[in-house]
């Protein structure tokens, strides 16, 4: 029997470590998708001890004696949230068939035009023959939301014992990788970070991600990506092994939460019309190869194409511009990531860092250079993690104790990596900074010694959330918590039920308090504007020809964004036109006047 489609146009994607650690808990057997990070398996230990005793299931610690460890206490963890996940859904099903408040609470927040919504309804409303077979309906047409999982290909440190570096298979993208396939999860790894090949070809090691008997794949890939090349390289290098991708989840370069990857000036809707204008073709190509890969492996061969979802993520907040992009773009899912941390039955945020984000406004929210991987990163302005890290600064004791070591991956002092946001890397390049002290300006000093302290120790702050709100203590280093909202949190300003934000999303309740807030799309192209602005006014060395061609073709592609925009909105959304236009075109005269350097 094929298994039902999701009733949900929406999915809560990966945030930090800690905040959608245990999202499929809360909220799947609503049938809500979310995304668990798979990166700290030292937090997935605690939780799975945590959740065991919560629901009274066995519990065996897995310590860190164990060779492989880390894959094994992702796979032990996963196990567990499959686990009570069904059964938290298998209750659901059997409330809502005994419940009538329980069920016009769920058809509340089911999408207005779905036909489970339509036919429940009915059955309410005493108008349709289901009602004896009620249950019978739900086993046929509810799902349970996917227990996906998301692994940062660039966080795959190398591993060491004794001195001695253990095979690759042990580097941690790797053994997370691994333990996700040894799972019992049957489910989606959503890669990110952009392209690893190593860990790309560790994949043929896992039979879950080929075909089975039927053509179905018990576990898929989802490739986050923020423009359609880098969606076909990806997506034939893996087909050229015998693996599909299911699903290119697109972000927002700058308008997202986390690390913000950047495109060339190449705007979400033009990216968009891309992706919409090719899937056709993008599918085609890609099972071509995918074909005659499997063929020369003698694996088994699907006769039609696999299915292949487009979804987008990245900055939306209000119902419309979900339908919109459902519609106009014709994808399958809406990633709401930043909302739902205002949500406490969907993710798991501390009260203080609640409140924090509920008072956030626009100025509060800012693209960082707080990552140890030296990527930007949205965050706010406030965390009990600035308090902790100043501290140390004004004490000269910059840095942190750096317990986990995840982002270690730094090989500037020896092979066995070094994190930028540590007390050992932070004091010797301050030492070595002292030492150039009057070789540069007083303000060069300043700046390099700001950037030096900058760095934040995410593996622990972006951890300490869940620790927080469910009493588990925290050991070592007072590192307090680091949080990564996109810049669309200033628009939500209050702690919000579960139901209000689907019914929010679905357009029947809004949460917003906020009139002005910009739409998603002239939001995202006013912070590449200021991007732009930004990269040349902070250039620190002497520009060359390859900066200006780079900065050219990246203002370029924003013009031909900004007219692309004026057309779609003159045709598609004729009702927010004229703000829009205006929007526009003040942006459009913003970059006119953005001068690129010529060389000397």
């Amino acid at each position: 029997m094929i298994s039902p489609k999701s009733i949900h146009t929406f999915h809560i994607p990966v945030m930090g470590l800690a905040y959608t650690i245990d999202s499929p808990i809360r909220v799947a057997q609503y049938g809500i998708s979310s995304v668990i990070s798979i990166i700290d398996d030292e937090l997935m230990e605690r939780m799975n001890a945590f959740y065991s005793k919560k629901f009274n299931l066995p519990y065996q610690e897995i310590t860190k004696k164990a060779q492989d460890h880390r894959a094994e206490r992702i796979t032990s963890y996963l196990n567990l949230v499959d686990t009570i996940v069904k059964e938290k859904f298998s209750k659901f099903k059997t409330e809502l068939t005994e419940n009538k408040l329980a069920l016009e609470n769920f058809i509340a927040t089911l999408p207005n035009k779905s036909s489970i919504k339509k036919e429940l309804s009915n059955v309410l409303n005493g108008g349709s023959a289901l009602k004896g077979s009620i249950l019978d309906y739900l086993e046929r047409h509810l799902k349970a939301g996917d227990i996906d999982v998301n692994i940062m290909t660039k966080v795959d440190k190398d591993n060491f014992v004794n001195g001695e570096q253990l095979p690759v298979e042990f580097n941690d993208a790797h053994a997370s990788l691994r333990g996700f396939a040894n799972s019992n999860l049957n489910s989606s790894v959503v890669l990110s970070a952009g392209m690893n090949p190593r860990l790309y070809s560790y994949f043929e090691n896992f039979n879950d991600f080929f075909p089975d008997s039927q053509g179905q794949l018990k576990k898929k890939i989802i490739l986050k990506v923020s423009d359609y090349r880098s969606a076909t390289i990806q997506g034939k290098f893996l087909a050229k092994k015998g693996l599909w991708v299911s699903e290119y989840r697109i972000e927002s370069g700058l308008n997202c939460g986390g690390h913000a990857f950047a495109t060339e000036g190449i705007l979400l809707g033009p990216i968009l019309e891309e992706f919409k204008n090719k899937k056709a073709e993008l599918i085609q190509d890609t099972h071509d190869v995918f074909v005659k890969a499997l063929k020369l492996k003698e694996r088994i061969v699907p006769v039609l194409p696999l299915d292949l979802k487009i979804t987008v993520q990245g900055g939306v907040g209000t119902a419309d511009e979900h339908e919109f992009l459902l519609k106009n773009y014709q994808v399958d899912s809406v990633g709401w990531g930043t909302p739902f941390l205002l949500v406490p039955e969907a993710t798991s945020v501390d009260k203080q860092t609640m409140a924090l984000l509920a008072n956030a406004k626009e100025k509060d929210l800012y693209l960082s250079g707080i990552s140890p991987l030296g990527i930007p990163f949205n965050t706010i302005k406030g965390t009990t993690n600035e308090y902790h890290k100043q501290k140390r600064i004004d004490n000269n004791k910059a840095g942190s104790s750096c317990p986990k070591k995840y982002l270690a991956l730094s090989k500037e002092m020896g092979p066995e990596g070094i994190c930028t946001a540590s007390k050992k890397y932070q004091d010797v390049k301050l030492q070595e900074l002292e030492a150039k002290r009057f070789e540069v300006s007083l303000n060069m000093y300043e700046n390099a010694k700001a950037k030096i302290n900058e760095k934040a120790c995410l593996c622990v702050g972006l951890a300490n959330a869940s620790y927080l709100e469910n009493d588990i203590k925290i050991k070592g280093q007072e590192q307090g918590v680091v949080i990564c909202p996109g810049p669309n949190m200033a628009y939500f300003d209050k702690e919000v039920s579960l139901s209000k934000m689907m019914q929010h999303i679905y357009g029947n309740e809004s949460v917003l308090s906020h009139i002005n807030r910009p739409n998603m799309f002239v939001k995202e192209l006013k912070m590449y504007v200021d991007y732009l602005k930004n990269e040349i006014a902070t250039i620190s060395e002497e520009v060359t020809a390859r900066q200006i061609k780079k900065w050219d073709a990246f203002k370029n592609n924003l013009f031909n964004g900004v007219i692309y925009y004026q057309d779609l909105f003159l045709t598609a959304i004729p009702s927010e036109n004229t703000n829009i236009q205006m929007e526009l075109q003040f942006y459009k005269e913003q970059l006119i006047a953005v001068t690129i350097p010529e060389l000397e």
